[in-house]
């Protein structure tokens, strides 16, 4: 998550600033400091069994103390340590307790960056080979840490590393089905192989590249196995690495193929909250398919995650609830899911986590009542949970994802009339529109799509909108936006201020004409049934002023408009039939109309159950034959005299 993901930036940005001073920070130096740098002279020039010695005493040490780190560094020990993966005339020994000490310093962030530039990671992948599982678990174990950096992950694949780690992972079935203390040793050593190349896997998982490779070494047909492993540990690297690849989709076909939502849902009930968490993550990431967010409520994953929800110290873990919550919004996507949160009471249980202090939990907690909010009825309970006053306050932060989501869920509420009547009170729609001048194309298509029930819904509509200076302005300048998605929500909320007479005019003032004409030569080439229909909801609006019916004629917008009749689209249709029946009202867009051979389409759009649809059409053909019948009676003139 996105948050997470800046926090530890800047954790790791602070550890290199300190690391790379190589002096120890202001507080008291332990005696162990000293020690240590005495060791760590005798392995320079030092026999082997010397070495092994040395080494020996140096794995006694507190490894992970920052102190110990800056010893190892300023005596340029990981130099010693990778020399030693590197060459064949030190014995296994030596080379058992360099990984090891490796396996543990190589947590911080600034020894992975160092041991990486040494050129560790080719050794460590050759070390995976070794005949000695000893050498294999400890060098999966440095590649787990090394391979969060990029580069090192990039590395890991470049030298063949994710193929030999996923063979690693393919051990007997019987291994992963049994306990430890029941295992033999060699079963033992191979379980621990395994557990290490999965935690190996789960890191190199962040890149796509990666993930493609470890498709192609056969890491989907391990996951059903290795998700039903009794050792926990391997389970949560397994689940790790699925909720990472959630994006490829042959990794969502195989959760589908293989039923695997069920262990995933079956896992989430887990004590581990480790598990939990990934668990969580992985419904959050593979839940943007219908398929598996219907999975998903079949196996009863809905009330284990609300149950979940609901747990007081849960609120305590930002990363669960962060995982928790996006599960919920990415499942309230669908209607049926949303009728089941509704009958476990979910929307109260958001409302209360809209004053938390993390944004990626925000982001999540506002998307899901934004999607349930869909729904009818829900507006209604959002609001009497007291949802909309905090959901207002959020329109003065300034996380992008975050503002998409609380537009759209203000949007969705502003269809009901009494959280439109709040949202007036609260002064929502002046913040909604504000956005429109951010930065992010997809906060703006979000504002511009809630500002249209909002103009709608607004006791005076036409003076709410005259009251923003510089309002509508900002939404005919919002045309030009390169992405489809602005212009297309900015049209349908154009489509709403032009049902003012004065807006219209400040609109047509402003040149909006020819700006849609031109947008309609864009929209007429490509397959956007959304910008289409909103395209053409616009031009019907503003064809009631003046002579820009006759304006938009002349920029040949009627044969374009036309083609939107073939899309196949419903909706694409009814706004066109409405567009082309206020252009029939100038009688040169008749005579282009009838040349276009509208006609038929026209009889058969007649005929419709959509009652607007049909008078929009018999508006358009009356015309049309009006205009047939003018021309009779002229011709008919013109041969008597």
């Amino acid at each position: 998550m996105s948050d997470k993901g800046s926090s530890e930036s800047s954790s790791e940005d602070e550890d290199i600033s300190w690391m790379t001073q190589l002096m120890p920070p202001k507080q008291e130096i332990p005696i162990d400091y000293w020690h240590m740098q005495k060791l760590i002279k005798y392995l320079k020039d030092s026999t082997p069994s010397t070495t092994a010695v040395v080494l020996g005493c140096l794995s006694d040490y507190d490894l992970e103390s920052e102190f110990m780190q800056l010893a190892i560094r300023e005596m340029n020990t990981l130099d010693v340590l990778v020399n030693l993966l590197e060459t064949n005339d030190h014995d296994y020994r030596c080379k058992k307790l360099a990984l090891s000490i490796l396996s543990r310093v190589s947590r911080h962030v600034v020894v992975q960056h160092e041991v990486t530039n040494l050129g560790a990671v080719p050794l460590l992948v050759g070390l995976l080979t070794n005949p000695a599982r000893d050498l294999q678990r400890l060098a999966a174990s440095v590649i787990a840490n090394v391979a969060k950096l990029k580069k090192s992950s990039k590395l890991v694949r470049v030298c063949g590393g994710i193929p030999i780690l996923v063979h690693l992972l393919d051990i007997n079935e019987k291994y992963l089905l049994t306990k430890m203390d029941r295992l033999s040793v060699d079963e033992l050593e191979e379980v621990e192989v395994a557990q290490n190349a999965a935690r190996a896997l789960w890191s190199v998982s962040q890149s796509n590249r990666n993930k493609k490779h470890m498709q192609r070494a056969g890491i989907i047909g391990l996951l059903p196995k290795l998700l039903k492993s009794v050792h926990p540990d391997i389970v949560v690297q397994t689940m790790g690495m699925l909720q990472n690849c959630g994006n490829l989709p042959k990794f969502q076909m195989a959760i589908q193929s293989m039923d695997l939502v069920e262990d995933i849902v079956r896992l989430f009930n887990s004590e581990d909250r480790e598990l939990k968490k990934v668990c969580a993550l992985a419904i959050f990431r593979h839940s943007e398919g219908e398929k598996i967010r219907s999975l998903v409520h079949k196996h009863g994953g809905l009330p284990d995650l609300v149950r979940v929800l609901a747990r007081d110290d849960t609120r305590a873990d930002k990363e669960m609830l962060a995982a928790v919550t996006g599960a919920v919004w990415k499942l309230a996507i669908s209607e049926q899911n949303i009728r089941h949160f509704d009958q476990l009471n979910t929307i109260p249980l958001l409302v209360n986590l809209l004053s938390y202090d993390d944004e990626s939990v925000l982001t999540h907690v506002v998307g899901a009542l934004a999607e349930c909010a869909k729904l009818s009825h829900n507006p209604a309970l959002l609001q009497q949970a007291g949802g909309l006053e905090p959901l207002v306050r959020l329109l003065n932060l300034t996380n992008e994802h975050l503002l998409a989501n609380v537009a759209h869920a203000l949007g969705e509420c502003a269809w009901d009339a009494a959280c439109m009547r709040q949202l007036e009170q609260l002064d929502a729609v002046r913040l909604l529109w504000s956005l429109l001048k951010h930065s992010s194309p997809r906060v703006q298509a979000r504002a511009a799509w809630a500002l249209v029930p909002c103009i709608q819904n607004a006791k005076d509509s036409g003076e709410m909108v005259r009251s923003f200076v510089g309002g509508i302005e900002l939404v005919v300048r919002l045309l030009r936006s390169h992405d489809r998605r602005v212009v297309a929500s900015v049209c349908a909320a154009l489509a709403m201020i032009a049902q003012d007479e004065e807006n219209l005019a400040v609109i047509t003032d402003l040149g909006v004409v020819p700006v849609l004409a031109h947008l309609l030569d864009t929209a007429s080439t490509t397959e956007d049934e959304f910008l289409q229909e909103h395209l053409a909801s616009a031009i019907a609006s503003c064809c009631n002023s003046g002579t820009n019916g006759f304006e938009f004629g002349t920029l040949g917008v009627v044969v374009p408009l036309v083609k939107f009749l073939y899309s196949g689209n419903e909706h694409v249709e009814a706004t066109t039939i409405e567009a082309l029946s206020n252009l029939s009202a100038d009688p040169f867009n008749c005579v282009t109309l009838h040349q276009s051979g509208v006609v038929p389409l026209l009889i058969k759009a007649a005929g419709s159950r959509n009652r607007k649809k049909q008078q929009a059409a018999g508006k358009c053909l009356r015309n049309i034959r009006r205009l047939a019948l003018e021309c009779d009676k002229i011709q008919t003139k013109q041969k008597k005299l």
